[in-house]
C-alpha cells in the first residue's frame, strides 16, 4: 500500500517598516547556544513573479518578547556568514544540490 504524502510547507508572512507584507516558506531552522535562526524563501501568488524571482534565501534571527515571537535582520556581518553557510550546507545536503 503506497502513503500518499503531500507536501504543506510551513508559510509567514512578514511585515517591513512600511507595512508592505511579504510571504515565505520557512525552509530551515537552526538554533545555537546564542539564538534561533530561519532559511525562509519567498513565495508568489503571481507565477510570473516566481518565474522571475532569483530564488535567494532570505535568513532571519527569531527573537521573543512578552510570549510573541519576532524576526529580526542579521546585522553582524561575522554572524550573517557563519549562519548563511550552515544553512547552504544543511541544504546542499538535503536537497542534493552539488556547486562543484
Amino acid at each position: 500500500m503506497s502513503e500518499n504524502k503531500e507536501y504543506n510547507p510551513d508559510i509567514i508572512t512578514l511585515s517591513d517598516d512600511d507595512g508592505k507584507e511579504y510571504t515565505f516558506e520557512i525552509l530551515d531552522a537552526i538554533e545555537t547556544d546564542e539564538a534561533r535562526y530561519l532559511a525562509l524563501l519567498p513565495t508568489y501568488d503571481d507565477p510570473q513573479k516566481l518565474l522571475e524571482a532569483d530564488g535567494e534565501l532570505v535568513i532571519v534571527k527569531v527573537g521573543e518578547e512578552n510570549g510573541e515571537e519576532y524576526f529580526y535582520e542579521i546585522e553582524d556581518d561575522d554572524e550573517y556568514e557563519t549562519i548563511a553557510d550552515a544553512f547552504v550546507d544543511r541544504l546542499e545536503d538535503y536537497f542534493e544540490i552539488d556547486n562543484k
